[in-house]
């Protein structure tokens, strides 16, 4: 084989897999998408109070904290393919158990399983998705995977607003859904990664501190993204806009991130390193904030800037996600993976807090303020990791 033949062997993406990996995390998107409106709203129409439901669905969060860990070791006992395929399952007939519980406290248990079988999901998507893409198209790849998972949580909401929440019929189209998603993972299982059963997976902690430009760039865009959405709204109110316009903002936001994860993925596969790219981003969403209140009093101006800030504010997750897998391999980019979701899941915790006590303490600035901590934050992280490797280099 020539060196020409090499190359474009190592430049091939493998579809099969690759379609198999975006098609199940395409599930997750759907399935949080549908199911949280979903639910809250079933709690409600029973009498159950605002604490409960909002108790009930912290549950959630717990429980995707305590799946990251288990994750590779299931993945190296069963394989990839077939720990998907099992969570699958057991999302599945965890979704559809809501529809046939009674009592209010097996929503609890019922919820855990849901999110620990997406949770896994997650993370064995994602690494098969980074294991199955060449280096020099991974930014593009990860792009596709990303919009495909922006899409997937539009879509979700958007069924639960044709299906409504009675009847079986919201409950049996996602096991519609969620079968035909299992359909690809079966096919490719050949291909699926293999993780070797001899390595030593117990510090996948450890994994935060290793390429923590990347971990932490997930952090980040989970504080923004959970604590943003939640608390843009009350903003919005708050400087004026109705809640019609405010929730068309956060269209816009949700525009972005579909709309430029590509083109942005494949920038990142022209860089030499990624955080340059992750750097810039988190300079954009810094500069956004800043911008915000100048921009505030016109629309359209705003809806310019939240189109661009949302999207590249959103690859921090696609460009950290594509420099974690350009530093490790094999099970250690599962482990990563894990702890990857892991961070994500800890912004998730931290941006709704943060923000929420900054708007508290200095009104509707807060708001932009709090977003200001996390992207500065980082920014003096992933400049300090810069200057290490070119003092190193």
């Amino acid at each position: 084989m020539t060196a020409d033949s090499d190359t474009q062997a190592a430049e091939r993406v493998h579809w099969l897999p690759m379609i198999a990996a975006i098609s199940s995390i395409s599930v997750v998107g759907i399935a949080i998408g549908l199911g949280m409106p979903l639910l809250s709203v079933i709690l409600e129409t029973r009498g159950h109070s605002a604490t409960m439901i909002g108790l009930n669905t912290a549950v959630a969060g717990v429980a995707s904290i305590a799946a990251a860990p288990l994750a590779t070791p299931l993945a190296t006992r069963f394989g990839v393919a077939w720990t998907m395929l099992a969570m699958i399952a057991i999302g599945a007939l965890s979704f559809v158990g809501f529809h046939f519980a009674p009592a209010f406290w097996m929503w609890f248990p019922l919820r855990a399983m849901l999110h620990l079988a997406l949770t896994i999901l997650f993370i064995l998507s994602e690494f098969w998705i980074s294991t199955s893409a060449p280096p020099q198209r991974r930014g593009l790849v990860l792009g596709i995977y990303a919009t495909v998972l922006s899409l997937g949580f539009a879509a979700g909401p958007w069924l639960f607003a044709q299906l409504g929440s009675t009847g079986f019929m919201p409950f049996g189209v996602t096991i519609v859904l969620v079968t035909l998603a299992a359909i690809p993972v079966l096919a490719a299982r050949n291909e699926s990664p293999v993780i070797s059963p001899h390595e030593d997976h117990a510090g996948f902690i450890r994994y935060i501190w290793l390429v923590p430009t990347a971990t932490a760039a997930v952090l980040v865009f989970g504080a923004v993204e959970t604590g943003g959405f939640a608390l843009f709204p009350v903003y919005g109110n708050r400087i004026g806009y109705s809640e019609a316009d405010a929730a068309l903002l956060l269209t816009m936001i949700g525009l972005g991130n579909v709309l430029l994860q590509i083109p942005i993925g494949m920038i990142s596969d022209r860089v030499r390193d990624r955080r340059y790219i992750l750097l810039l981003c988190a300079a954009v969403g810094l500069l956004g904030t800043m911008f915000m209140p100048l921009f505030a009093q016109n629309w359209h101006l705003m809806a310019g800037l939240l189109f661009v800030w949302g999207g590249v504010v959103a690859a921090l997750y696609t460009v950290g996600l594509a420099h974690l897998g350009s530093q490790l391999s094999g099970h250690e980019l599962a482990s990563a993976n894990a702890a990857f979701v892991l961070c994500y899941g800890i912004g998730m915790v931290l941006g709704p807090q943060a923000i929420g006590i900054g708007m508290d303490l200095l009104g509707p600035a807060g708001f932009g303020w709090s977003l200001a901590l996390f992207f500065g934050g980082y920014m003096v992280l992933a400049i300090g990791r810069v200057i290490l490797k070119v003092s190193k280099g």
